[in-house]
């Protein structure tokens, strides 16, 4: 396996919870991560077929429902608005 996509694995096992939803023929998954200040930081992975994009975002949020709820909604528009290409 490339040390790329070791390094993404290992990255994404960081996070502690999930949530997927199908949209189209993609998969969207938002990632929470809580930090030692007590906020959450956001991921999304944006699959089709074997490959996958991880797109994190820089904002912290003081919930992990707000984080993941902002994580699945830029992914879910990414993809709607064919952003991936």
């Amino acid at each position: 396996m490339p040390a790329t996509r070791l390094a993404r694995i290992y990255y994404l096992l960081k996070f502690e919870s999930q949530n997927t939803e199908r949209v189209g023929s993609y998969v969207v998954t938002s990632l929470v991560k809580s930090i030692s200040s007590g906020e959450f930081l956001a991921a999304v992975s944006i699959r089709r077929g074997m490959y996958d994009r991880v797109f994190r975002f820089a904002n912290c949020f003081p919930t992990s429902a707000l984080a993941m709820q902002h994580a699945l909604a830029e992914g879910k528009g990414m993809v709607l608005a064919n952003e991936l290409n």
